[in-house]
């Protein structure tokens, strides 16, 4: 294991981009490492790779942006279990990793549609980011809400376009897109709140609800 990340290190140093690691650690991404190196090619050396528990599991660890990135990429969903979802998102620091791991790893897991809300509802930042990060993959890939899970979806939703986290805010639009993009009906049933967020005397946040309602009507005009 340990010579398999050696390589993994060896090819990544070969792609190595200095002004795009300069510029995110000007963002504030302070890993111990960061390579600079863009989504596409972290994918194609993760491919050269079989998906393994153990090699994931130590390329997490690894304070490397693109292991961490790589490790999304290679964790079996069969051995990811909660407790080690949980475990991955308390290690996270960054947007960046939230989107890539939740569209990597886990909007994946068989569990996922049960977790989607406890996470939505967490009071810590990334576990809610990655709450409705992971809920707006789940709906565009049809994911069903009952009535009671959908009066959840909504309420949390709504509550979370008011967060001071401006990532969760716009977690929480993205996700309230994929909903009310699946029908007229669905539109109806958040039209009301959104159009009232419109309003809010908080520049930011009517901006966003505006953005939102807007997006989901223009999409709206094929149905």
């Amino acid at each position: 294991m340990h010579e398999t990340i050696k390589e993994i290190k060896s090819k990544l140093r070969l792609y190595m981009n200095g002004m795009i690691s300069q510029s995110m650690r000007d963002k504030g991404m302070d890993y111990k490492l960061n390579f600079g190196i863009e989504y596409p090619r972290i994918k194609e050396i993760a491919a050269e790779y079989e998906p393994n528990h153990e090699l994931a599991q130590a390329l997490w660890k690894e304070n490397i942006r693109e292991c961490k990135i790589m490790a999304g990429l290679l964790q079996p969903t069969e051995s990811f279990y909660p407790e080690i979802a949980e475990i991955w998102i308390e290690d996270m620091h960054y947007p960046e990793l939230a989107e890539y791991t939740v569209m990597n790893l886990f909007q994946r897991l068989p569990y996922a549609p049960d977790i989607v809300f406890r996470w939505m509802a967490d009071d810590r930042e990334y576990f809610q980011l990655c709450g409705f990060l992971l809920m707006a993959r789940l709906l565009m890939k049809g994911m069903k809400l009952d009535e009671q899970t959908e009066d959840e979806f909504i309420d949390q939703t709504f509550t979370a376009l008011e967060s001071e986290s401006l990532q969760i805010r716009k977690a929480a639009a993205t996700a309230l897109r994929k909903f009310g993009n699946r029908s007229r009906n669905d539109w109806k049933k958040i039209s009301k709140q959104l159009s009232i967020l419109c309003k809010s005397e908080k520049p930011d946040i009517s901006a966003l609800a505006n953005e939102t309602k807007n997006d989901i009507e223009y999409c709206l005009q094929s149905f």
